[in-house]
């Protein structure tokens, strides 16, 4: 929660742990089914086919939770398609089946896959902690604040929200451009972050990836 007020100065204390809570580690067996699931559900949606179903004996009491998540599909290390929901709103397993489908087939950035992409298509998946307001009393605080490499930040400003994943700040690794490039994608100006009105979230994600290759290698291992 945006909370620095006008024109006062207030001494900076340090920065205390980010308020997101840590997620419960998934199993292997976990983490390999739902990265086939991921990979089915290109195929699937490649070839106009129907979203696969998981083995009834695969799905634990983990995935059969509500949990949020985004899908994010890179092609030769290029971003391809990127999809999520930052609330949960069904069990894990068919979020990402959905987030899947509509990373390859509806991101509005990109045309759809193809099927003679598949190949080249790798599959991320972020499990995401409940986003949780952010207190900070000056843009200096806020900075002080974040973590990157492991914050997930949302930006919401009227009807106006934004995000990027943990993953991002690889790319991003400066705070003020992060912050900046974050409030462009929102549609903002690249300062909007520094205004009062600006709320900040932050959450973060266990990120699960690989390739069609290793999920076929260890399906039996499930």
């Amino acid at each position: 929660m945006n909370i620095f007020g006008s024109g006062e100065t207030v001494p900076e204390m340090p920065a205390p742990a980010s308020p997101a809570p840590s997620l419960p580690s998934l199993s292997a067996g976990e983490r390999r089914l739902l990265l086939q699931l991921a990979r089915q559900t290109l195929i699937a949606a490649t070839a106009g086919g129907r979203d696969p179903e998981p083995p009834a004996d695969g799905l634990t009491r983990t995935l059969t939770e509500p949990r949020a998540c985004f899908v994010t599909l890179t092609r030769n290390g290029s971003l391809r398609g990127c999809i999520g929901h930052l609330s949960p709103k069904e069990p894990l397993w068919k979020a990402v089946i959905e987030n899947g489908r509509y990373a390859a087939l509806y991101d509005p950035r990109f045309p759809p896959v193809s099927a003679s992409e598949l190949g080249q298509i790798e599959i991320e998946i972020s499990v995401l902690t409940e986003p949780r307001p952010l207190e900070f009393r000056s843009p200096e605080d806020l900075l002080n604040k974040l973590q990157p490499g492991q914050d997930g930040v949302v930006l919401e400003s009227g009807s106006g929200r934004a995000t990027f994943l943990p993953q991002v700040w690889d790319d991003l690794p400066d705070k003020v451009v992060f912050l900046g490039r974050l409030c462009q994608k929102g549609g903002w100006d690249e300062n909007a972050w520094r205004e009062p009105g600006m709320n900040v979230s932050i959450y973060h994600v266990e990120a699960l990836h690989g390739s069609d290759r290793d999920a076929e290698a260890n399906r039996g291992c499930a």
